[in-house]
C-alpha cells in the first residue's frame, strides 16, 4: 500500500464524530456544497446552489440527513464550515438559527500546497475546507484559526470608526484636488477647510493676474459642495461616536470612556481600541498582540535563528492605530514606565532602531491598555486628563 493511500482506520467519518460534514464555497453566482456523510464511503459529494438561495441550501442539508438516515438507520447532526469573506456573517447566523453547527474559518490559516504553481478551483477549495473541518473536530491542535463571529450589535457599532476613516480619506482627496487645480494657476495660499472658503474663491486671481477661468471656478465650486457635505457627515458620525462613549446616568463610565480619560488618547483612538479589539475576550497577552498583528515572527531551523519582525496578520486598523498611539504616548506620557523603557532601549542602541522599538512599544502599550480596560490594572506612571 502506498504511503499516500488511506489506511483502513482512516474511514470517511470516525465513530466518535458521527456527523455530516459540509463545506460551503461561496461566490457571487454559485454556492458549492461539499459533503461527507456516514455510510457513504470516502466519497465527497458536491452540489451547486444558486447564490443567495438559503431555502435551497437548507433543503440540500435536509436531503443529506435523510440519505444518511436511510443508509445507517440513525439521525446525524450537520456541521458546516465556510471561509470568512465577502458574505460576512449573515449566512452563519441563519444556519445557527436553524440549529445547525456552523463555523467560520480564516482562509489564510488553512494549509495549502507549497508548489510553485498549484491548482485552484472551487472543487479543490471545497475539499480542503472539508478536510480542515474534519481535523478541527478531531481536536488536532492549530489546524486552523476559527473566526469568532461578532453579534449584530457589535458588528454595527464598528461602522462608526470605519465610516469616519472613509470620510476623512475622501476629505483629503477633495482638499488635495482643489489645491492641485489652483496650484496649476499659480495659487498656493488657498485653504478649502477654512470657513471663508467661498469668499476667498471669489477673490482669487491667477499667478499672471487673471480672474479664475469660468469652468475651473465652477468645478472648484462643485468640489466645495461635496467637501461641505463630507464635513457635515463627519460631524454626525463623531456625534454618534461621542454618544457611545458617554456614560448613561450615574453608571460607571464605559471602558472606551475610561480609555479616553488617559492623557494622549482622544475619543477616536478610544473608540477604535474598544470597538476593534478590547470588547473581545482574550485568554492572555499573546492573543491580544497576535490579534493586532504585532506578535513577533521567529525563524528557526537548526543553528539558524532570527526574528522576521511582526506578523502583520491581524487587524490592520488596530495595528495602524497602535503605531500612531505609541508615538503620541511618548509625547503625552513621557514619565510613564513604558515611555522610560523606550527611551532607555533607544539610548542603549545609540539612538538607532527607533522604528523597530516603537513597534515593540505599541505591542506593550496594547497589552497594558487591555489590562486597564478589562481588569482595571493601572498603567504605571500614566497620567489622567484634568477634569
Amino acid at each position: 500500500m502506498q504511503a499516500s493511500a488511506p489506511r483502513p482506520e482512516q474511514a470517511a467519518i470516525h465513530v466518535n464524530l458521527a456527523a455530516i460534514f459540509v463545506s460551503l464555497e461561496l461566490s457571487r453566482s454559485t454556492w458549492l456544497t461539499t459533503s461527507l456523510s456516514p455510510g457513504g464511503g470516502e466519497k465527497m459529494s458536491k452540489h451547486p446552489i444558486r447564490s443567495g438561495d438559503v431555502a435551497g441550501l437548507l433543503n440540500q442539508l435536509a436531503r443529506l440527513q435523510a440519505k444518511a438516515q436511510a443508509r445507517t438507520g440513525k439521525t446525524f447532526p450537520v456541521i458546516v464550515i465556510q471561509e470568512a469573506g465577502l458574505e460576512g456573517f449573515w449566512l452563519h447566523r441563519v444556519l445557527e438559527k436553524e440549529g445547525i453547527e456552523s463555523h467560520v474559518v480564516d482562509a489564510a490559516s488553512i494549509l495549502t500546497s507549497r508548489r510553485r504553481r498549484r491548482a485552484k478551483t472551487d472543487r479543490i477549495d471545497g475539499e480542503a475546507l472539508l478536510r480542515t473541518l474534519l481535523a478541527y473536530k478531531r481536536g488536532e491542535p492549530r489546524v486552523c484559526a476559527m473566526v469568532r463571529a461578532p453579534t449584530p450589535q457589535e458588528e454595527d457599532r464598528r461602522r462608526l470608526c470605519r465610516e469616519r476613516k472613509t470620510l476623512v480619506a475622501e476629505r483629503v482627496e477633495h482638499v488635495n484636488r482643489i489645491k492641485g487645480l489652483l496650484f496649476a494657476q499659480g495659487i498656493s495660499d488657498y485653504e478649502p477647510l477654512h470657513r471663508d472658503r467661498r469668499q476667498r474663491l471669489e477673490e482669487l486671481t491667477t499667478g499672471d493676474g487673471r480672474p479664475l477661468p469660468v469652468h475651473l471656478k465652477a468645478q472648484i465650486g462643485r468640489e466645495l459642495d461635496r467637501l461641505e457635505l463630507l464635513l457635515v457627515q463627519l460631524k454626525e458620525v463623531e456625534a454618534e461616536r461621542d454618544a457611545l462613549l458617554a456614560p448613561v446616568g450615574d453608571a460607571a463610565p464605559a471602558p472606551a470612556a475610561a480609555l479616553a480619560g488617559l492623557r494622549g488618547i482622544g475619543p477616536e483612538f478610544a473608540a477604535v481600541l474598544w470597538l476593534e479589539c478590547l470588547f473581545r475576550p482574550f485568554g492572555n497577552r499573546r492573543q491580544v498582540a497576535a490579534y493586532a498583528g504585532l506578535a513577533p515572527t521567529p525563524w528557526q531551523s537548526g543553528s539558524v535563528q532570527h526574528e522576521q519582525g511582526v506578523s502583520k496578520s491581524g487587524n490592520p486598523r488596530l495595528r495602524t492605530t497602535m503605531i500612531q498611539l505609541a508615538w503620541l504616548w511618548l509625547r503625552h506620557q513621557p514619565t510613564s514606565e513604558l515611555s522610560l523603557w523606550f527611551q532607555d532601549r533607544v539610548k542603549r542602541d545609540g539612538g538607532r532602531g527607533k522604528k523597530t522599538t516603537i513597534v515593540a512599544l505599541a505591542r506593550k502599550l496594547l497589552v497594558a491598555l487591555w489590562k486597564y480596560a478589562t481588569s482595571g490594572v493601572v498603567i504605571e506612571g500614566a497620567v489622567m486628563k484634568a477634569a
